[in-house]
């Protein structure tokens, strides 16, 4: 029987017990881009064939992914998305905005977007459905839904990998900076609740049942990528507050469209744990991914994108 422990009820940690592994949010990326075999998800992943095969088998499980076996060329199954992850398009599109705010570095292939409808190149913007602005962290506040309660979820024994997603074989991976950050429980888990106002050692470590030591790599880990912003407030012994950077606050839009897939795929009977409000509008948000040249809703069939040496 597999331990478990407690944690309150939450739509991002549930998707993130289905999704956010780092190895595979790689395969759904590999996916959308159009491979689709276990020997290209292989070649293109750069991990190895124990792993993939375990979270091929993951994906199927949550169904995130259908497996199809050609009758004329049954050892050859091809891997396809079902709707519930054609829906993490907007938490692709979110991430692709950040990586390229932030990572497209001089030697670095850019992914550019265009929007068919315009016929103009776009950053994908997350924006209230109710009011129309662009969505950011210091905007939104938030209240216990119907569905707040504690959950029991299952422990695992992945640890987060020491091995960067970057340095495997496939350049053409559009945002794999981010994935390195959050395919972890525990670093998205500290990034959301940063998200929540949690600013000091004391206030994560109560909201999760992690071991010190495991909090304190985390929250040094997300220091070292600029994430947080470590600011002292005691000398002795010395401790820190916290802060969200730039670069931290800009990761904000990809959480609300996990949010939002984890309020749809991934909530019970009862329904969200936590409802979001915005405040600019004063309704209960949904958002959703605009163009940012023409402000249209984006459909998946209306992009098409290209690689370009930045």
């Amino acid at each position: 029987m597999s331990e478990t422990f407690r944690t309150k009820a939450s739509s991002i940690n549930r998707a993130l017990d289905q999704i956010g592994d780092k190895w595979c949010l790689v395969i759904l990326q590999e996916i959308f881009w159009g491979i689709r075999t276990f020997n290209e998800l292989l070649n293109a992943s750069g991990m190895s064939r124990g792993v993939l095969s375990n979270r091929l088998k993951w994906l199927q499980k949550v169904d995130c992914l259908r497996k199809l076996v050609p009758p004329d060329n049954p050892r050859r199954p091809t891997y396809h998305l079902t709707t519930k992850s054609t829906e993490i398009y907007s938490l692709a599109l979110m991430a692709t905005a950040w990586e390229n705010r932030f990572f497209a570095h001089k030697g670095i292939r850019r992914l550019v977007l265009t929007h068919q409808v315009c016929q103009q190149t776009f950053t994908p913007q997350l924006c209230c459905v109710k009011c129309d602005k662009e969505v950011q962290a210091k905007d939104v506040t938030y209240r216990p839904g119907p569905g707040f309660q504690l959950d029991d979820r299952a422990k695992k024994v992945r640890r987060r990998s020491s091995v960067e997603t970057t340095l495997g074989p496939n350049s053409l991976n559009p945002y794999l900076n981010l994935i390195d950050i959050i395919g972890d429980r525990w670093t998205a888990n500290v990034i959301a609740l940063a998200y929540h106002g949690f600013k000091r050692f004391d206030q994560f470590h109560a909201e999760l049942p992690i071991a010190t030591n495991l909090l304190s790599d985390r929250l040094k880990y997300l220091a070292n990528k600029d994430i947080f912003i470590p600011v002292p407030y005691q000398k002795k012994p010395v401790r820190y507050h916290y802060h969200l950077s730039e670069k931290g606050l800009a990761m904000f839009p990809f959480f609300i469209a996990l949010l939002q897939w984890g309020d749809k795929w991934c909530s019970d009977e009862t329904g969200a744990p936590v409802i979001t409000n915005h405040t600019p509008c004063q309704h209960d948000l949904f958002a959703v991914v605009r163009c940012s040249h023409c402000q249209r809703d984006i459909n998946p069939k209306e992009v098409t994108f290209e690689w370009i040496e930045h």
